[in-house]
């Protein structure tokens, strides 16, 4: 079990890996921790940013600090997934037609502009 969600982990970690050198931007931190199914609110993101223990001032963090701590968090189940009814009542909202449906473009102007 801990094999596969390592494994699952670096996959994740790998996408915003852009310089192949198993660093990322810390900025990047929060999608890869929601790509993986948590969604912490930005107090618990940086409580999580302080476990993995960005040493170095440049602003990125290596594989080797996030991996155990994020293997940590999926073993506890620590961040619950977003319920599914809050998900669909969200884009109901967003659905201003009732068509069942929200377009590329209404998204786009609805996540830029409102």
């Amino acid at each position: 079990l801990v094999a596969e969600i390592e494994k699952k982990i670096t996959e994740a970690f790998e996408v915003f890996d852009r310089e192949s050198n198993k660093t990322v931007d810390v900025r990047e931190i929060g999608c890869i921790v929601r790509s993986l199914g948590c969604f912490p609110n930005e107090a618990e993101l940086q409580e999580l940013l302080e476990k993995i223990e960005v040493e170095e001032q440049d602003g990125f963090v290596p594989l080797e600090n996030f991996l155990p701590v994020m293997t940590k968090v999926l073993l506890d189940r620590r961040f619950r997934p977003i319920p599914e009814d809050v998900i669909v009542h969200a884009f109901e909202a967003l659905d201003e037609n009732k068509c069942g449906y929200i377009t590329k473009e209404d998204l786009v102007k609805h996540l830029t502009e409102e």
